[in-house]
């Protein structure tokens, strides 16, 4: 396997620190797109070898996406580590569940009724289109873990509090285990409070918005907290 010299290896660090300082002084948001390959090697003054060393370095750290065949690109995840509060280690993913929910009650219905009032016109129609996504994918039976995972960071990211992406693995593992849970059984109550929510934070209210949000966390909440009963109740059926 292939190992960078020291000298080579500090290189590579520099180019990761430069590309980094690119996109902060240049004010490039998730999604956003890095200056193809040639022409970033030639702004940083590296071979493009090294450029692409520091790129997949970065993309290891969340702080960027490699797409085959379409360039790097800003990462969603914004340098945030997948596990950073190391919830995989927590044994009753039950308990992690619940708690998670109850975090959320507390800080993600102030997230949609900042976004109600800072949200652009741009950001409305990506989150119009994105609620679309999901719900396409609720009634067609695919998993919609990712997707829903992906609307909340952009309402999160709406919110223009540079704190609340940093907090963005803990809304993700609170969807991914709920779904897992719940079988996905709220189809139809994500699908109408998702609706409401993107629609309140595109009308611009706040107060709505933050209700909205609030609904939609309580329908999670309570249906986590039946699910043991409904298990107990298929197992009943299934001695029957």
């Amino acid at each position: 396997m292939y190992e960078p010299s020291k000298n080579n290896r500090l290189l590579i660090d520099q180019t990761a620190d430069n590309i980094t300082d690119y996109i902060i002084k240049n004010d490039l948001k998730p999604g956003d797109r890095l200056p193809p390959e040639h022409e970033l090697a030639e702004l940083l003054e590296v071979g493009r070898s090294t450029l692409r060393e520091a790129i997949r370095m970065l993309a290891s750290r969340n702080v960027l996406e490699v797409r085959h065949g379409a360039g790097s690109f800003i990462s969603q995840k914004a340098g945030v580590a997948d596990d950073p509060f190391g919830f995989s280690f927590i044994k009753d993913k039950r308990k992690l569940a619940e708690d998670l929910i109850e975090f959320r009650l507390m800080i993600e219905p102030r997230i949609a009724a900042a976004a109600a009032s800072a949200c652009t016109e741009e950001e409305k129609a990506g989150l119009r289109a994105q609620c679309e996504k999901v719900e396409e994918l609720i009634r067609s039976g695919v998993s919609h873990a990712e997707e829903d995972s992906r609307l909340h960071t952009m309402i999160a990211i709406c919110s223009r509090n540079c704190v609340i992406p940093k907090l963005l693995p803990i809304i993700t593992v609170s969807i991914d285990n709920l779904i897992q849970i719940t079988h996905a059984s709220l189809r139809e109550e994500t699908i109408r409070t998702h609706r409401a929510i993107v629609e309140a934070i595109c009308e611009g209210d706040s107060l709505a918005a933050s209700d909205a949000m609030m609904l939609h966390l309580i329908y999670n909440r309570d249906c986590l907290r039946t699910q043991p009963l409904i298990a107990s109740l298929r197992g009943d059926m299934d001695e029957i």
